[in-house]
Order: C-alpha cells, then structure tokens, then sequence
C-alpha cells in the first residue's frame, strides 16, 4: 500500500510539475517559431535580440528568418 502511495505522489508531482511548465510557456511567443534545418532557437533568438532594435519587429523576424525560424 505505501508502494502505491508513493507511485501516486511521484505521479502527481511529475503532472503538476508539467501544468506549471505549460503555463508558464503559453505567457511567450516562442511556440508560434517553426524551423527546419534551422539554427538552435534560443541561440538565434539571442543573437537577433543582440543584433536588432527591440522595437523593430520586422528586424527581428527578418534576422530570426536568416537563422532558419519562420513565424506562423
């Protein structure tokens, strides 16, 4: 019985762990990026943030798309 008390407790933590990953997520625009072939997402978005004015979107889908990173 504290065998299954325990599997149960790992479980739930292990699923509220995921939602509160989830969550946070869906708050950034890093899921509308889709790459194939592309350079590694965090790397390009760093080295567009540094390269391009923050308030020039344009720039910076530009950059992103030199990389590999499209946004639907």
């Amino acid at each position: 019985m504290k065998r299954l008390a325990l599997i149960a407790l790992i479980a739930t933590a292990a699923l509220s762990t995921s939602a509160c990953i989830t969550v946070i997520d869906a708050d950034h625009d890093e899921t509308a990026w889709h790459g194939n072939n592309a350079q590694p997402f965090d790397t390009a978005r760093s080295e567009c943030r540094e390269r391009v004015d923050s308030t020039n979107n344009a720039a910076f889908r530009d950059c992103m798309a030199e990389k590999g990173w499209t946004r639907s």
